[in-house]
């Protein structure tokens, strides 16, 4: 679809975000910012003879504007596009040779258990760990804004997602800390004396999602970095630059070998890693279809530790109650935890909401309640700012996601449901441009593809019921099993979907959006949408094994054996609280 240089300027207005001051120059929230160049990382890691002789593949992204200073009012219909695909980077290709070199150097590291970063204690890859983060720390803004451009994440968010990431790390060590799986205590089970601890299990393969490519990869790879795995981090095809900015900081502060990179195509690459039956782990977040292909290449699958987060199906759900009159305040928050559910990262978050069930003669009222606040969303780039407010629906990574989501919106018009809110799936830019205004489709039907497929974007199908059988049986019988919010306050209901949903889905919200947060919760789904549970504490369960060192007392020889052995013993050193200043100070 293309645009004059007019009708892009009157849907960037009736979206409120890219705004033109009345005498035809840009406003402060209008202002180009110049794209990133994302150097390339010396040294990969590890080490890849003649890795920069690899081919190297642009890195384009959407958007940079070709003419942020037009005057709408003056222009002439045919004034080319306001916005333009730019290159920030680079990536490099690896071969299948290439791929399976990384993998020999990983096992290297890894020696059977008896390599340098699984030999050593808790205490020292604790320490290891928090002092690359505090390197890390200096390219917060380089990251954020390679976050913004490659992504099209806003900056609050892409803020929020590097500070999160800290966070969750520290948490992860502070359970490691506190923990007695980890920091160990001898118990006596009759005349048996035992100590739990939790060991590695070896090489692990790290897939992460383009839309956190630092949050959630980092959820499953420090952890296993943490308990001693030696880990492989396959960089996204998409959101991948953030990790050509890490790797000084890795190389800083982890033993070579620890940590490894590949880059390039996952169809060449990653196959022939697992058909070694050398991989001991596998952390995927990404789509179950790929999941089960790469698990299916391991001859060895009962040895393969699997941690996984898919797709997503989650649903909304509003009582009949909610739309009483009575009950005017709670629909007004149901509605906003609804808009933030939806579209928040433009939907392209696994925990969105991405069905709403509304009772059918209270859906039209809904339906324009949830139109107006659509429309109220400020739409732009991810720098962009009206009033203060960052944008909150930002361009789309790739042409690729916008295509999709015009194959689901045209599916829908087709079968019978309307775009009800103006603009609603038009891009604002240009044929090349990603930046999608919202679609609100209703009624979305049993027969269209938005109904059952994940869209992983921005467009919220609205489905009525008459009888809340419909929605239950629609949890009850789809293909996922992650997260549903249920709005309301009859408790009878409330306690009959709990019920019916216990055994469902991994988390039930009442009156609130569905999300990860808090970490410290399990975050954990059923059938397609997962296998595995993420939370500070439950991650490290994920990758490690408990190991247990057991005797039993014989006239104090083996009290007296064990006495000198936990001192010598790396696997038996207890685990204390270091602050950031003596890591530091160890380090200098």
């Amino acid at each position: 679809m293309r645009f004059s240089c007019r009708a892009v300027a009157s849907l960037l207005l009736s979206s409120c975000s890219l705004i033109l001051a009345s005498d035809g120059e840009t406003s402060a929230s209008f202002l180009d910012q110049p794209p990133p160049v994302i150097k390339k990382p010396i040294p990969w890691l590890p080490v890849v003879p003649n890795y920069e002789n690899l081919e190297w593949k642009d890195v384009t992204v959407c958007c940079r504007r070709s003419n942020p200073s037009v005057d709408t009012n003056t222009c002439a219909d045919n004034v080319p596009l306001i916005v333009e695909p730019t290159t920030i980077g680079s990536m490099p290709q690896f071969t299948t040779d290439q791929a399976l070199e990384v993998l020999k150097q990983a096992k290297e590291a890894w020696k059977g258990g008896a390599g340098v970063w699984p030999q050593m204690t808790y205490q020292q890859r604790i320490e290891a760990i928090e002092h690359f983060f505090v390197e890390l720390a200096a390219s917060r803004e380089d990251i954020v804004e390679t976050l913004m451009w490659e992504i099209g994440k806003n900056r609050k968010d892409a803020e929020s997602e590097f500070d999160r990431t800290l966070q969750f790390a520290r948490s992860v060590i502070d359970a490691i800390q506190t923990d007695n799986n980890f920091n160990g205590t001898w118990q006596e089970i009759g005349n048996v004396r035992a100590l739990v601890r939790r060991a590695a299990i070896g090489v692990i393969l790290c897939l992460g999602p383009y839309n956190y490519p630092l949050n959630e990869t980092y959820a499953t790879l420090i952890p296993a970095l943490l308990l001693g795995n030696i880990c492989i981090l396959k960089i996204p095809t998409i959101g991948g630059l953030v990790h050509l900015q890490t790797m000084e900081a890795f190389a800083k502060s982890l033993p070579p070998g620890t940590i490894h990179f590949i880059a390039g195509s996952g169809r060449e690459t990653m196959p022939p890693l697992m058909k070694t039956g050398e991989v001991d782990g596998l952390a995927f977040i990404g789509g179950s279809r790929a999941a089960d292909d790469l698990i299916h290449q391991h001859p060895h699958p009962h040895r393969l530790k699997v941690f996984l987060q898919l797709e997503a199906k989650n649903m909304g759900i509003f009582l009949k109650d909610t739309f009483e009159k009575k009950n005017a305040a709670m629909l007004g928050h149901a509605m906003d935890e609804t808009l933030l559910g939806t579209l928040s990262y433009n939907g392209q978050r696994c925990t969105a909401i991405k069905l709403l069930f509304v009772p059918s003669d209270d859906a039209p009222k809904f339906v324009a309640m949830l139109v107006d606040r659509v429309s109220s969303l400020v739409v732009g780039l991810p720098w962009d700012q009206k009033d203060g407010t960052f944008s909150q629906i930002t361009p789309l990574p790739t042409p690729q996601r916008v295509e999709y989501m015009r194959e689901l919106i045209d599916d829908a018009v087709y079968k019978g449901a309307e775009i009800r809110n103006e603009n609603g799936g038009n891009l604002i830019g240009g044929v090349d441009s990603t930046l999608m205004v919202p679609a609100v489709l209703y009624p979305v039907t049993p027969n269209m593809r938005i109904y059952h497929e994940e869209q992983f974007g921005p467009i919220i199908p609205v489905a009525t019921y008459d009888d809340l059988e419909t929605a239950l049986e629609f949890g009850q019988s789809g293909e996922y099993g992650q997260q549903v919010s249920v709005f309301g306050s009859d408790s009878d209901s409330v306690a009959s979907i709990i019920d019916r949903f216990s055994a469902v889905y991994g988390k039930v919200n009442l009156n609130c959006q569905c999300g990860r947060s808090p970490d410290t919760l399990p975050f954990a789904g059923r059938r397609s949408s997962a296998m595995g549970v993420m939370s500070v504490t439950d991650i490290l369960r994920e990758f490690s094994v408990p190991t247990v060192i057991s005797y039993k007392e014989q006239n104090g020889l083996n009290d007296e054996l064990l006495q000198g052995t936990q001192l010598k013993s790396n696997f038996l050193q207890p685990v204390t609280r270091t602050s950031l200043s003596t890591i530091r100070a160890n380090r200098e």
